[in-house]
C-alpha cells in the first residue's frame, strides 16, 4: 500500500494491519506524517482499505428486520449449538449485530461463550423481567438470551394455554426483531411444543446433520415434520444443511456427504471438518475463532459465515485463498 505526501510528493509504503485497529475502532480519517519533510496530512481510510481489508458489518437501516434463522434437528450431538456459537460469533465478528437464542433446558450455549447470565429466555416468556434485564452481550455485537432448566416450567405453561400457545415465543421476541441483523435459535433434541413455537417464529432453517446414518435418519424424520408446520406457517423453509463431523480419514461419512448433494445440491453448505479444537474450546469458554483462529474449524465457520450473511467479504483474511 503507497501513500503519496500532498506537499513534496514523497512515496511511503504503509502495512495494511496497522490500519486494521483504525477501522475497527471506526475511525474514518487518519494524520499520517511524512518522513521526508515532516509535513502532517489528513488520509480517508477507505481510500486506503481494499474490499477485503474493510471491515464486513454496514450500517442497519431504520425499520430493517432481523433474519430469524433456526437451528435445530430432532436428533442430539449433531453439533446444532457449537454452530450456533460460533456462527453467531462469526457474524458479530464480521461487524453484524447478532441476538442468540437458546430454547434448551441445558443451557449450554452460555457455558460455551463463558458466560453465566442471572436471566434469560424464561424470565422474558414468563414476563418477570424486562427485555433488557434479560439480554446478556456475550461479545461485541453479541448478545445471548441464555437457556436452562427453568425453561421446562416455561413448556409446561405453553402446553396448557387454550389458544394461540404456538406463538408464544413470538410474541415475546417481536420487540427485539428491529434491533438485530440477526437472531439464531438454538433448540433442544427432540419435538415438543417450544420448537413448535420456535418454527412458527423463525423464517430461515439450518440444520446441522452429522455425517453417520443415524443423523440422516433424523433429518429425514425433522423435514416432515416441518413440512406439517408449512401447511400453517409457509413463510418457514429450510435454507441450509450442514454437514458436521467431516473426517476424511475415513469412508463413510465423504460417502454420506456425497449423497447429500445428490438429494439436497441447493441446501447443502460446505462441511465443518472433523476437529479436536471444537471440543476443547467451550471448556475454555471460547468460540473457535478465539480459541484456535488459524483451525480448520474455524475455517469453515468462516465459509459459513459468508454463505449465511451473502458477504463474500465476511472474515476473509487478505491474500486467503478460501473460497
Amino acid at each position: 500500500m503507497i501513500i503519496t505526501c500532498p506537499k513534496c510528493a514523497k512515496t511511503h509504503k504503509v502495512n495494511p494491519d496497522r490500519l486494521k485497529p483504525f477501522a475497527e475502532a471506526g475511525k474514518k480519517t487518519i494524520m499520517a506524517n511524512c518522513k521526508s519533510c515532516k509535513f502532517k496530512f489528513p488520509i480517508e481510510l477507505s481510500s486506503l482499505m481494499t474490499p477485503e481489508e474493510k471491515p464486513a458489518g454496514k450500517q442497519r437501516q431504520v425499520g430493517s428486520v432481523a433474519r430469524k434463522i433456526c437451528i435445530t434437528l430432532s436428533k442430539g450431538g449433531v453439533g446444532k449449538t457449537t454452530t450456533s456459537v460460533n456462527l453467531g460469533a462469526g457474524l458479530a465478528l464480521a461487524g453484524y449485530k447478532v441476538l442468540l437464542v437458546d430454547t434448551d433446558t441445558q443451557g449450554q450455549s452460555s457455558y460455551v461463550l463463558g458466560k453465566k447470565p442471572g436471566a434469560g429466555l424464561t424470565e422474558l416468556l414468563t414476563r418477570e423481567l424486562p427485555i433488557s434485564d434479560c439480554l446478556t452481550e456475550a461479545r461485541n455485537n453479541l448478545w445471548l438470551l441464555s437457556g436452562g432448566k427453568s425453561l421446562a416450567g416455561v413448556k409446561r405453561i405453553i402446553d396448557k394455554k387454550s389458544f394461540g400457545a404456538e406463538f408464544t415465543l413470538s410474541e415475546a421476541l417481536s420487540p427485539l426483531d428491529n434491533q438485530f441483523d440477526f437472531i439464531l435459535i438454538d433448540t433442544s433434541p427432540g419435538w415438543d411444543q417450544l420448537i413448535v413455537n420456535v418454527l412458527f417464529y423463525s423464517t430461515e432453517v439450518l440444520v446441522p446433520v452429522a455425517l453417520e446414518v443415524m443423523s440422516l435418519h433424523g433429518m429425514s424424520e425433522f423435514i416432515k415434520s416441518l413440512g406439517a408446520i408449512q401447511k400453517y406457517r409457509n413463510e418457514v423453509h429450510l435454507k441450509y444443511i450442514l454437514p458436521t463431523f467431516l473426517d476424511l480419514r475415513i469412508k463413510g461419512p465423504k460417502m454420506l456427504y456425497d449423497q447429500l448433494k445428490k438429494l439436497y445440491p441447493q441446501q447443502l453448505c460446505k462441511p465443518i471438518r472433523y476437529n479436536e479444537s471444537l471440543a476443547e474450546a467451550p471448556s475454555f469458554g471460547k468460540t473457535i475463532f478465539e480459541f484456535a483462529p488459524g483451525s480448520t474449524a474455524s475455517e469453515d465457520y468462516r465459509i459459513l459465515v459468508r454463505k449465511v450473511s451473502e458477504n463474500e467479504f465476511a472474515l476473509r483474511k487478505k491474500n486467503s485463498s478460501i473460497k
